[in-house]
Parts: C-alpha cells; structure tokens; sequence
C-alpha cells in the first residue's frame, strides 16, 4: 500500500518538481500517458475528490489556474485536458494537467485510456460546479466506475473501435501525423 502514497515523495523529488508554491505543487508525471502530462497537487493534504467541500473551491479554481498555466508554459501548443479520476489509484488530491495526443509508452492499457477518455475522468470545472450546487463532488457509483474502465476501445477524435491497444495506438500516431 505504501505505492498509493507516492505521490508525497514525488512532490520533494527536484527531478519531477516543476513548479512550487506555499499553496501548490506541480510534478511531471513518472508514467505519463501522453506526451505532455502534469500533476497540479495542494502542498494541504487532501487525500482524494471525495474529501472536498465548498471550502476547498477556491484552492481547486487555484490548482485549475496553474494547470492552465503550466499548460500554457510548456504545452508547445497542444491541447489539454484538466480533471480527476472518479476513484484515483494514488492517494493525495491531484488534477491532471495533460495534453489530448495520448502518444506514451506508459500508455499500455483500456484501463489506462478509460481513465482519460471516459465520464472516469471528471472535468475540473465540473467538480468546482459540483462543489458550489451540491456541497460535494459527484462522482460515478463504483459499478460504474468499473463499467466505465472496461468500456470497449474507441478513438477520442474520430468513431475509429480498435480491437485492442496497439491497434488503437498506431491509430493515435496517424491523428498525430495528419496535423
């Protein structure tokens, strides 16, 4: 178990550390599932999504604005997507900050791209409105949370079904070189 926590000694590792402020930490991802992925993370110890409040808005609208920021800063132009895992497999809040190629080695699974490309990954914006209507994150039941990891492949920028994921990364590649 002590892997979920890992991301406490990667917020002290000078080789990840991006950027760091009283507030906020911004580490590379050590297994990144796109060519450009960031992790924004409160130097607070919020463990997960499911211990925010209202009280924590301003902090997420924080982590959001330096997502975007890093993004802006070291992006090279790509685009971005912002957001949380309905269930993250690391304990300590943190908003992924990564680019929509999805071209990465460490991209080896559906689970993997399931967790990225499916309602699994929570827009940060609408965690931030969740906060402020309902007073809590909202987020899939478990059953769903399951369901959607195991959702059949499909390309985020076309209705291309691969039938597995070498399939589906060669078919990312031809996105990539048709830009």
């Amino acid at each position: 178990m002590a892997w979920k926590l890992q991301l406490i000694n990667s917020m002290k590792d000078p080789e990840l550390v991006i950027s760091k402020n009283n507030l906020l930490t911004v580490i590379k991802d050590k297994y990144p599932k796109a060519e450009k992925h960031f992790l924004v993370l409160p130097n607070e110890n919020i463990i997960g999504i499911n211990k925010l409040t209202k009280d924590h808005i301003e902090l997420l609208r924080d982590m959001l604005l330096k997502g975007r920021e890093i993004a802006r800063d070291l992006g090279e132009g790509r685009k971005f997507r912002y957001g949380f895992h309905a269930v993250p497999s690391l304990q300590r809040l943190h908003l992924h900050v990564i680019s929509d190629d999805f071209n990465s080695p460490a991209l080896k699974t559906a689970k993997h791209w399931n967790s990225f490309t499916t309602s699994f990954f929570l827009e940060a914006q609408n965690v931030i409105r969740d906060l402020e209507n309902a007073g809590r994150v909202i987020t899939p039941s478990k059953m769903e949370c399951d369901r959607l990891l195991r959702t059949p492949l499909h390309c985020h920028k076309c209705e291309f079904k691969p039938k597995n994921m070498p399939n589906l990364k060669v078919h990312i590649v031809e996105h990539l070189n048709s830009s």
